[in-house]
């Protein structure tokens, strides 16, 4: 029997799309480099490492990529299709890629389960991050020097460097950024779901439609602007422009956005804490202009190519590329960016954030309308 297993469309344990056996199949498709991307998390950066892909394509044509992440980020990556395999990081996963062989592994996260992988890893070439027989993280080429200095130094993250997430994390494996866009597939059902919500809540084709999400991930919640400032921009917003103003959130804005919504002197429209997260960014696809702290809205926003606004308070917001659909407000605290969980600071960087300022930056984004 001939087996092709070096075809693209080899399965093994069930026919393949084309339900042939290999010998004289004219759909034989050999695999040509094969890649490993390791990426886990978190979900905003596995999206922003999808623009390596397209370059990644072009260079090694043709190719064969796997993509290994978590259960989180799966879902933000299914249906992609420049990625010929995608695996959750578990125990069969683990044992499979220690059998197989590949010719580049770019490994992209500094975390201890996915340097791990990466070292255990047969391929003839490693870039990004590993780890090492003291059990620490290290860089594997001289190009991810940089990037891994930015986790190991808080002077070099904080203040001096100014490059973009993606202008660092493609140098680390040797690519030069040249604006590519993320990579989000929405599925047709998803993009239909936010229609039909926005549309149930009296929202007309030509209605200027601006969402604000208002709170951000358990871990960092100093990235939280303030419920007043919420109030008080809604306010002005839907006043002075007559826009329709809806409030987006997850589980953990279920209380936050009631008490948003009990505050305005308008009927503000409340699209649920409850959408599954694709259907968050089929209403996201709605939106004219997004307001948000650096959450995973904002990066929904960037890759559906929607005017976004962003308060940012205890992260970087010069890692961000906004592609020039975007503006983001930065407290001049001296503390700010400090990565704390927690606050002592009083007023804190987004207490020091005012209506006014988030209004006027609304307004000249709006005018790239």
């Amino acid at each position: 029997m001939k087996l092709s297993l070096d075809c693209k469309h080899f399965i093994g344990e069930k026919p393949c799309k084309y339900k042939k056996l290999c010998q004289d199949c004219s759909d034989y498709n050999p695999m040509g480099k094969r890649i490993l991307i390791i990426k886990l998390g978190a979900m905003g950066d596995a999206l922003r490492t999808t623009p390596l892909l397209k370059p990644l394509r072009e260079r090694y044509n043709p190719c064969h990529i796997t993509w290994v992440t978590d259960k989180a980020s799966h879902q933000l990556l299914k249906g992609n299709n420049l990625i010929d395999k995608l695996l959750i990081l578990d125990l069969t996963t683990t044992l499979k890629l220690q059998l197989e062989e590949f010719d580049i592994l770019f490994s992209l996260d500094k975390d201890i389960a996915a340097t791990s992988l990466a070292s255990l890893v047969k391929s003839k070439e490693k870039l990004g991050y590993g780890l090492e027989n003291h059990g620490n993280i290290f860089p594997f080429n001289k190009e991810a020097d940089y990037s891994f200095e930015l986790g190991i130094s808080d002077p070099l993250k904080f203040k001096i460097n100014k490059k973009s997430y993606q202008e660092f994390i493609f140098e680390a494996v040797g690519f030069k950024f040249n604006e590519e866009e993320y990579i989000l597939p929405v599925s047709k059902e998803d993009l239909e779901y936010g229609k039909n919500l926005i549309k149930s809540r009296g929202i007309k084709e030509n209605d200027l439609v601006i969402g604000l999400n208002t709170g951000c991930g358990p871990i960092f919640a100093t990235k939280k602007w303030t419920i007043e400032g919420y109030v008080s921009l809604a306010n002005k917003l839907h006043k002075e422009l007559k826009a329709k103003i809806m409030l987006l959130g997850g589980p953990e804005e279920v209380e936050r956005n009631n008490k948003i919504k009990s505050l305005v002197d308008f009927p503000i429209i409340d699209t649920g804490c409850n959408n599954t997260l694709m259907q968050f960014a089929g209403i996201i696809n709605c939106c004219n202009l997004i307001v948000t702290g650096d959450t995973i809205a904002m990066h929904f926003a960037i890759a559906l190519k929607r005017l976004v606004l962003i308060i940012f308070g205890s992260t970087c917001a010069q890692e961000i590329y906004l592609y020039n659909r975007g503006k983001v407000i930065v407290s001049d605290l001296e503390c700010v960016p400090c990565y704390k969980k927690i606050c002592n600071v009083s007023p804190n960087c987004m207490e020091l954030i005012t209506p006014e300022n988030v209004y006027q930056a609304a307004i000249e984004l709006l005018q790239k309308r």
